[in-house]
């Protein structure tokens, strides 16, 4: 491995965030194959009209349990990513590798307790996640088998974050690359040639996540890492990791309450619109993560710029990442918006060919994703707060969009519209837009004041 990293605290902010960010954005894209490739599979399984897209609502409804463990990973991991990179800003490199060390024992106890929990209680969990009696077996059938790799997803998503907070961006994307590319080639072997259905889907990716863990732990503790994993870190102390797991609460909530969401979802849909709408979501939700990734990338490579130098007391460098954050975000959020009104059937097409189904989530895409051109200054000031080290007001804003907001619209919309299933759909885009609202308000004061005091403190002023 070739030594990749970058020097955060000089050159041009914005060709040092796009050398971060487009290796970060291959990687969220990537890393999404892992579940995508399983469902195009899986929603082209012969005959279509019946057995790809009952298969396809099963594997549907293990999502939320896929972003629990997800979630737990981003709790470990993003937490403490951003707080290591603050202390290497201060010249505290030991206690980056003390953060990072802590951070991996968790990852390692958290995965141990998930893996028992989802094996002993996965039936009444995928119910209440939305499976029917037509998909509760393909549902079980992929969460039995995929449940077993808990361990390597968490250790690939957790520990990879510590790669590429170093500066090691290219590293971090071989990481994803390398178990993506696996996963790709086994489906087709596993699910068609072997016979194994949503089985052979769940073990391909598990095995691809369990290669992608031995190249990250094989960096970490290897030469060219600049935070080595060393063995005395491994030993939990209250006072290295209770910080790291509050400013992770934040991206913890962003992606658990997915689950919670898509249980609401799901059972609102399953209600008001049958296997049909439940079907739908899937695709909607697919459709949502896949195109969220370059945003969670560009963010995901702003965090060490703007960590370091708000370590390093660098107020203007601080300043112009977040800048600069902000315009490509709002850019590519605008056009994706303008992609999905004009072309839904397309986008639909990616996960299933079914007459019915592309239908129906065609016209629920263009409902779904209607506030999505404002949806980069959410992601832009949230995952800024969180890179500064604010879990406090991090913390707040996921718990505003996802629970104070969007699940209880969910709810309360169909008894205003006629159309129950409409009502349901339309409760993400006016979530989104009060989010926004309220988040770019947030951030326009307490940023100002931030950078305020950190000039105070002896960085550079404006």
């Amino acid at each position: 491995m070739n030594r990749q990293s970058v020097d955060l605290g000089k050159g041009s902010v914005g060709k040092l965030l796009f050398s971060l960010s487009l290796p970060m954005i291959t990687s969220q894209i990537v890393n999404m194959l892992y579940n995508l490739v399983d469902r195009v599979y899986i929603g082209h399984m012969k005959p279509v009209d019946t057995v790809g897209a009952l298969a396809l609502t099963g594997v549907g409804v293990c999502l939320p349990v896929i972003m629990i463990i997800s979630a737990f990973a981003a709790l470990m991991a993003m937490g403490g990513a951003p707080r290591a990179s603050i202390q290497e800003g201060r010249g505290d490199v030991p206690g980056a590798e003390r953060i990072m060390g802590n951070s991996f024992s968790l990852l390692f106890a958290a995965a141990v307790v998930l893996t028992v929990v989802f094996q002993v209680f996965a039936e009444p969990l995928l119910l209440t996640f939305g499976a029917s009696e037509n998909t509760i077996g393909y549902a079980l059938d992929y969460m039995r088998i995929y449940s077993l790799g808990t361990l390597f997803v968490q250790m690939t998503l957790g520990m990879n974050g510590y790669i590429t907070a170093q500066g090691f961006s290219t590293v971090g994307m071989k990481t994803v690359l390398i178990g993506a590319g696996l996963n790709t080639a086994l489906d087709p072997v596993f699910i068609f040639g072997l016979g194994m259905g949503v089985r052979g889907a769940a073990l391909a990716t598990i095995l691809s996540q369990a290669v992608s863990t031995v190249w990250v732990l094989r960096f970490l503790t290897g030469p060219q890492t600049k935070w080595r994993l060393r063995r005395e870190n491994l030993r939990l102390c209250p006072q290295v990791f209770l910080p790291s797991l509050a400013l992770g609460l934040s991206p913890f909530i962003m992606q658990s309450t997915e689950s919670l969401i898509a249980v609401c979802f799901n059972s609102s849909l399953l209600k008001y619109g049958g296997d049909l709408a439940v079907g739908a979501m899937t695709v909607l939700t697919s459709m949502m993560q896949f195109a969220m990734m370059p945003l969670q990338g560009l963010s995901q490579g702003a965090q060490p710029i703007v960590s370091y130098n708000f370590g390093a007391r660098n107020v203007q460098r601080v300043r112009d990442a977040f800048k600069c954050l902000l315009r490509v975000c709002v850019v590519y959020s605008a056009a994706l918006w303008l992609l999905v009104q004009a072309f839904p059937r397309m986008f639909v097409m990616i996960f299933n060919n079914d007459p019915a189904l592309v239908d129906y989530a065609a016209w629920a895409l263009r409902i779904y994703m209607g506030s999505t051109c404002l949806f980069g200054i959410q992601i832009a000031c949230q995952q800024t707060f969180v890179a500064l080290g604010n879990a406090k007001t991090s913390l707040f804003l996921a718990v505003l969009r996802k629970i104070i907001l969007l699940i209880p619209l969910i709810y309360i919309l169909p008894n205003f519209f006629a159309d129950k299933v409409f009502a349901v759909f339309l409760a993400e885009p006016v979530a989104d837009f009060l989010a926004v609202t309220t988040t770019g308000t947030m951030f326009f004061f307490q940023f100002r004041k931030s950078m305020a005091e950190l000039a105070d403190e002896g960085g550079k002023k404006a």
